[in-house]
């Protein structure tokens, strides 16, 4: 099983980027992310599925019909994912989703499965400015993560979702770490999808960087063996059903931005996580280094 999906290898209906829970074992999550042109419309009929929209480039008039009524959503979008939050849109489960391109966009619809077609939170529009960006690690490892789907800002059923931009040549989801047990009180049992875009980094000539690049890396335990170092570029999905995770590398020169997706088969809806053993150690060195001054990379809000 490859659980590296390179761009275009997972295109079907019209997106470039399909994760659906399928016969490998992956069942919580999935994405759909693609372009559509000026009017052009998607629907998605939701039933034991929550989704998120995030609009990668661009705005998009989110509509959402359910048992409970009609809700619609415009998202002032961005101009690409490393100018900065957007807005998003959370559609609960039993709902009829469509989404509609104001200009030509880019966008991401990402789910997770749900235990019913009930929806049991509300449809919820959360702007740019409501999105919560945190400055997380230091030296090397900083990074910028915009938490607009994480359980302290979003009421939802499974899904857990956030954006994280890396600077060129920084490491991020270090140290390693898993989430694939359920432990109560220290680590919850969750499947994760990464979303890869790469950039140049701000001021390098537009005509100099022809294939930008980062790196991602997955390693199993003795007993649930995985192993994945991938090289991956704009487009790029790389799916951890279990095992620890990180480093993700932005090489130098390049800018890396990962949208993650997590969701697991757990009652309680939260981020809980275990370090390494091995690595665990180096979050003790952030507190004598200064954050990266070039996060974060859209600006302050």
């Amino acid at each position: 099983m490859s659980w590296h999906r390179p761009h275009g290898s997972t295109s079907r209906d019209g997106w470039d980027v399909v994760v659906e829970p399928d016969a490998s074992g992956w069942e919580h999550t999935g994405l759909y992310a693609g372009r559509l042109t000026d009017g052009e419309s998607r629907t998605f009929e939701a039933g034991h599925r929550e989704h998120v929209v995030v609009p990668l480039s661009g705005s998009v008039v989110v509509v959402a019909e359910g048992p409970s009524g009609r809700d619609e959503a415009k998202l002032e979008g961005r101009t690409s994912v490393f100018a900065g939050a957007t807005d998003v849109t959370f559609v609960p489960a039993g709902s009829r989703l469509t989404v509609t391109a104001v200009g030509d966009v880019r966008v991401a619809v990402v789910f997770a499965v749900t235990p019913s077609a009930d929806a049991r939170f509300a449809f919820r529009h959360v702007t740019a400015d409501e999105v919560p960006v945190e400055l997380r690690g230091a030296g090397i490892a900083s990074r910028e993560v915009r938490n607009f789907g994480v359980p302290d800002v979003l009421e939802a059923d499974s899904i857990i979702a956030c954006e994280v931009v890396t600077p060129a040549g920084n490491w991020s989801s270090w140290p390693p770490h898993k989430h694939d047990e359920e432990r109560p009180g220290e680590e919850t049992q969750l499947e994760e999808i990464y979303y890869f875009e790469v950039a140049p980094e701000a001021g390098t000539p537009p005509a100099a960087a022809t294939d930008p690049i980062g790196y991602q890396r997955v390693y199993g335990t003795e007993h649930r063996p995985i192993d994945v170092l991938a090289e991956v570029r704009s487009g790029d999905v790389v799916l951890v059903p279990h095992g620890w995770h990180g480093p993700a590398m932005a090489a130098p020169g390049y800018d890396l931005y990962y949208l993650n997706v997590m969701a697991g088969p757990g009652d309680e809806r939260a981020w809980l996580i275990c370090d390494d053993p091995a690595h665990g150690w180096v979050r003790k060195t952030w507190s004598d280094q200064q954050v990266d001054p070039r996060l974060p990379l859209g600006g302050t809000r």
